[in-house]
């Protein structure tokens, strides 16, 4: 008994004085993201066109929105390369990796007037200086779907989703953060 009391207070000793490292903690997650990097993707197609691309820098991620004049979009984001459009051509973007969005609306009105055209289509957003963000480029419209490539530094865990307004417009915003 006695040998055991001895035990135990050694053990107390040793703890005490920080000579057995306690188990480590787990790291939080980065800004509390917890998105991933896998496809996501939303099906409602709308004949409301494509008429503004944009984006802006955030504590913890950039933030590319895409405005639909009317109700809102699907969408489909991926991490892929080459980005390609309807025509298969792939399109070379600035990074580590390459996000093809494509929003189920076309960039042209009922009477295939263009509603979004960019100066440049390679440079369809001016990104310089963003954290994560490398390019923006427009790189098609084809029955019924407009499709994007977004450069961005690495493979990094992003999110979607789709706004209503203001007004009857909407907006589809896809966030990728600065890191994991």
């Amino acid at each position: 008994m006695h040998s055991l009391r001895a035990l135990l207070a050694s053990l107390l000793l040793i703890v005490g004085f920080g000579l057995v490292a306690p188990a480590p903690a787990a790291a939080a997650p980065y800004c509390g993201i917890t998105w991933g990097s896998l496809a996501k993707a939303s099906t409602p197609y709308t004949g409301a066109p494509v008429v503004n691309v944009r984006a802006g820098r955030h504590a913890c991620f950039d933030r590319l929105v895409i405005d639909v004049r009317g109700k809102s979009a699907g969408y489909n984001v991926r991490y892929t390369s080459p980005v390609t459009g309807a025509s298969g051509i792939a399109t070379p973007l600035r990074g580590g990796a390459d996000i093809q969005v494509t929003v189920n609306a076309p960039a042209h009105d009922s009477r295939y007037n263009a509603t979004y055209r960019p100066a440049v289509r390679s440079e369809a957003v001016n990104v310089a200086g963003f954290p994560t963000f490398r390019q923006v480029a427009y790189v098609s419209s084809y029955e019924g779907t407009t499709t994007f490539g977004l450069g961005v530094r690495a493979r990094l865990p992003f999110r979607v989703f789709s706004l209503n307004g203001p007004g009857t417009s909407s907006r589809i915003v896809i966030d990728v953060a600065h890191r994991w």
